[in-house]
């Protein structure tokens, strides 16, 4: 029986890793801006919480854990002194939407002035805005994940959103050059 039980527990664990893995890849894409760097981060952070199951106190926390493997991940990245890509040169994502090929187009401007913006936001800030604001983890879950205390977390959160509400408002484009739809003339 008790091997059975954690048989169970294992695939159920695998599971919700499995369903944790967009969630994971969508915050280290937006710290690295590089899809395959993305990837990479996140089969490293699932093949660590596999193989340090054990260590996993509370099932509850299983999301801020997997987050703080990934943070880990992230950082021992850049101990090994590999090269960031620029964003420039990554392929870009694109929103694909329902309508006229005219509000998809509006729509990947939108998001790609939000992307720019957040691109130029300082790498802390950057995390706490992608874990508060986009994963939706409290203060203190984003305060855990990144080993911040929860104070620094707000101040970063707040200048996160000052900043990138600068940003969108100098990447937005003037009113004159907004178009402005044409009338048909019969």
């Amino acid at each position: 029986m008790k091997i059975l039980s954690l048989l169970c527990r294992s695939r159920e664990f695998r599971k919700q890793l499995e369903q944790s893995r967009t969630r994971l890849y969508r915050v280290a894409y937006s710290w690295c801006h590089n899809a395959a760097l993305a990837d990479d981060l996140v089969q490293e952070a699932l093949s660590k919480a596999l193989k340090n199951a054990g260590q996993l106190r509370d099932p509850e926390l299983l999301n801020s854990w997997l987050f703080s493997i990934l943070h880990n991940c992230w950082y021992d990245h850049f101990r090994q002194d590999r090269e960031m890509v620029d964003i420039d040169e990554v392929e870009d994502f694109h929103c694909v939407a329902a309508g006229t090929p005219e509000d998809a187009h509006a729509r990947k401007q939108v998001v790609d002035r939000v992307r720019d913006a957040v691109a130029k936001l300082p790498l802390g800030q950057r995390q706490v805005l992608t874990l508060v604001d986009l994963e939706e983890f409290s203060y203190a879950e984003a305060a855990s994940i990144l080993g911040l205390p929860a104070g620094t977390v707000m101040s970063r959160l707040c200048r996160a959103r000052r900043t990138l509400k600068e940003l969108l408002q100098e990447l937005a484009p003037p009113p004159s050059a907004q178009v402005t739809p044409l009338r048909r003339v019969k």
